[in-house]
Formats: structure tokens, C-alpha cells, sequence
């Protein structure tokens, strides 16, 4: 079975997970995924293939003969997609030899158009997939689910040298927590990649470092026709709050190592106001100073208001796994050389977010990232290549093979 007949099955199963749940894993319908995907394993050959009751997936593929001593190598996709944009009822729809223009997506009345995807010229001629525009399709991360067990199936029926191979799938990545419960040392990997990037060549060991930023402020409200110098509007203060971070520093004005600020949610009232943001930056000294730029903001504010007003909580979240990837850097190059003996050009990009990788680089399992071929994730303009996905199940097999000799 090819790696995109795997994903139209796969999108099908609503696995969305939730930020407001507690549970482990947020949602239990991830579960229909994992039992799935442990059948299938089990199917082509992985004997062990299991879910834990925290909906771990889990599977070895023992070393070939002779490759014993090899290093043991792991591949890791997660399961969840993502509570930005409807995940259920997903329709994937299939266009042969596309023609590089536009697509409406179903009856959404939405069109994917290289105006606002320009890459989408230099797919012409490949197979599309693409959703009916009502929801997202699922390819973050399932394309790379599809591909790592294709990968398998073509290890297990195949003659091709391999040391000892370990698959995972986790859930809950799509809200920060699917390294939360990962058992690395039961894993048993070496080293590992997580199959969660976008175009099929590009290979990812730089990511930013995160953290989250809630600001609390307390307004005093009277009758406004006696407000004189007494009321203090929370919300014109939030608005306040969010002039004083530097301008241009937003995710609409940055790209490549640039960082920003991201006010993802603002509400209340005159008396009570919340704000939420995200802060993120690859450079561990920039991301200290923007921390200290909303504690500096918040301190001025309370000056002039009073004690009290603004309150700010910061939480990180996680860590550029740069300087757990650069001491086994051949991580790197035996991607890159994967890549290249497909005949594509090998490109290494920062990742503009995070991933399962990053968080499992400093829980001891060196993990950079690879492409599943896939683009515009957690909407309903994502898509994906028949041949992108084949490219990248011929990166896993590619490293596979590098790491036997």
C-alpha cells in the first residue's frame, strides 16, 4: 500500500485533541487511531506493536542480520490534529496531474490560489490532495504516520540492511503535551526522528524557544458620568499593554529566525480584562529580553495605575533543541544525503513552532525533523502530494539504509 492510500484512511478518523481537557490523552478518540495503527503494524509484521493506556503507540522492527551492532534507530509521527480548525467529517479530495492554478475547495466557497500560496506552481503536474474547504485534512501529522509505516512495510517485505528500528505515535502534540508521557528509555533509540515537517526535503533541527504569557488586569469601574480620574478601563489598559510591545514583532511581520509576540486572545470588561499571548524566538538571549519586556510593561503600567492592575504569568513551554542536535550533527548529514540520492536538493530551514523532537532532544533522544510533504497545516487550505509523500517515505528508508553501514 502506498503512503497517501494510508493517509485518505487515516484522515477519516476524527482524532482532534482538546486544550481544555485534563485527560491523558485530551481526547479519547485518539484511541481509534492508535488501535488502528497497532493492527496495522501488527499486519506487516511488527510482533510487538502496542498502545499504552496513554495512547502510546509503540513498535520495533528487530535488526537485520549481521546489523546488530548498528545504531538503533526511531521514527515518530503523532496522531492528533489540531483544535484550530474543524477535524471531523474530513473529505479528501484527489487531483491528478494539477495544473498548478487554482482549486475551490468543495461548496466552502474557499479557493486555494498561488496568490496566497505561491509554492503552489511548483507542484504542476504532481497529484494534489486537498479537503472540501469544512475542514482541515489531517496531513499534520497523519501524512507522516502514513509514511513511516509505509517505510516499515518496505523495510519488513524487503532485503534492505537495518539495525533495530522503533516507531511511536503520540498523542496530544498539537497542544504541547505528546512528549509528556513518551518513555524514551523503553523506546530504546539511539537516536530518532519526528516525520512532522512540511516540503519533503527540507530537514529541521532548530526550533524556537517558547513560552506562553497570560496578563490578568483589574479595572475600577464607576458610573461613567463621574469617572473623572477615577476609572480605570481594563480593556483600554490591555490595549495599552499590547502598544508597548515593540511593532513589526508579530508573526504576520516576521519570518525565518525572527521572533514575535502573538496576542491570541483578548477579553472582559471595563472592570476585568484577560489577555493571552505567545512568545517565541530562536535565540535563547532574545527570548530572555522579550520575557523581560512584558515584566518591564507590566511594571510601568502599575505605576501609573496602581499596585495591582496588571498582573503577568509566564510559562515556558520549550526549548531550541539546536544545542542537543549540533554533538551528533551526523543526524544531519545522513539526511541530507537522503534527500540528495532521491535527486532532490537537501534544504535545512528553523522551524517557526515546535515539536514532539524538540521536547524528546532534552529528555536524552536527539530528535530532528523531516518532511511529510505536506502545507498550509491546521486549516482547511492544508494539502499534500501523492509524490511528496513518496519522496518522504524514500528519506526514512534512505537514513535507514545510511545508519546499516
Amino acid at each position: 500500500m502506498k503512503a497517501y492510500e494510508r493517509l485518505l484512511k487515516y484522515v477519516k478518523v476524527h482524532t482532534k485533541s482538546d486544550p481544555g481537557s485534563s485527560t491523558v490523552p485530551s481526547s479519547k478518540r485518539q484511541f481509534d487511531l492508535a488501535n488502528m495503527l497497532v493492527d496495522e503494524l501488527k499486519a506487516i509484521g511488527v510482533a510487538d506493536a502496542r498502545v499504552d493506556e496513554m495512547c502510546y503507540v509503540y513498535g520495533t522492527i528487530p535488526a537485520a542480520q549481521g546489523c546488530e551492532d548498528k545504531p538503533a534507530i526511531g521514527f515518530i509521527a503523532h496522531m492528533d490534529t489540531a483544535p484550530d480548525f474543524n477535524g471531523e467529517n474530513v473529505k479528501p479530495r484527489i487531483i491528478e496531474n494539477y495544473d498548478g492554478g487554482e482549486v475551490a475547495l468543495g461548496e466552502s466557497g474557499r479557493v486555494l490560489s498561488p496568490a496566497e500560496f505561491p509554492h503552489l506552481a511548483s507542484l504542476k503536474g504532481r497529484t494534489l490532495i486537498v479537503t472540501d474547504g469544512m475542514s482541515l485534512l489531517g496531513a499534520d501529522d497523519k501524512a507522516g504516520v502514513a509514511e513511516i509505516i509505509t517505510a516499515a512495510e518496505t523495510v519488513i517485505n524487503g532485503d534492505i540492511p537495518h539495525g533495530k528500528i522503533l516507531i511511536a505515535f503520540t498523542p496530544d502534540e498539537e497542544i504541547g503535551s505528546g512528549a509528556d508521557h513518551f518513555d524514551v528509555e523503553g523506546f530504546g533509540a539511539d537516536f530518532a526522528y519526528t516525520v512532522d515537517g512540511g516540503q519533503e526535503n527540507v530537514i529541521e533541527y532548530e526550533n524556537f524557544n517558547a513560552a506562553a504569557a497570560d496578563v490578568e488586569i483589574n479595572g475600577f469601574n464607576v458610573h461613567p458620568g463621574s469617572a473623572k480620574d477615577i476609572m480605570i478601563n481594563a480593556l483600554l489598559v490591555a490595549c495599552e499593554f499590547n502598544s508597548m510591545l515593540p511593532a513589526g514583532e508579530t508573526p504576520r511581520d516576521t519570518e525565518n529566525y525572527e521572533g514575535f509576540y502573538h496576542l491570541v486572545e483578548l477579553g472582559g470588561t471595563t472592570e476585568h480584562a484577560e489577555m493571552s499571548y505567545i512568545i517565541r524566538d530562536h535565540s535563547s538571549e532574545i527570548m530572555t529580553a522579550r520575557k523581560a519586556t512584558l515584566l518591564h510593561i507590566e511594571k510601568l503600567l502599575n505605576a501609573k495605575y496602581g499596585e495591582g492592575t496588571v498582573k503577568v504569568t509566564i510559562t515556558d513551554q520549550y526549548l531550541n533543541m539546536v544545542e542537543k542536535i549540533k554533538p551528533c550533527f551526523h543526524l544531519i548529514e545522513n539526511a541530507e544525503r537522503a534527500v540528495e540520492e532521491l535527486g532532490l536538493e537537501a534544504l535545512t530551514a528553523p522551524i517557526r513552532g515546535g515539536t514532539d523532537g524538540a521536547r524528546l532532544s532534552f529528555m536524552g533522544l536527539p530528535c530532528p525533523n523531516l518532511g511529510t510533504g505536506g502545507y498550509a497545516y491546521h486549516g482547511p487550505y492544508e494539502h499534500v502530494t501523492v509524490e511528496g509523500m513518496d519522496a518522504a517515505v524514500g528519506v526514512i528508508l534512505g537514513i535507514i539504509k545510511r545508519y546499516a553501514k
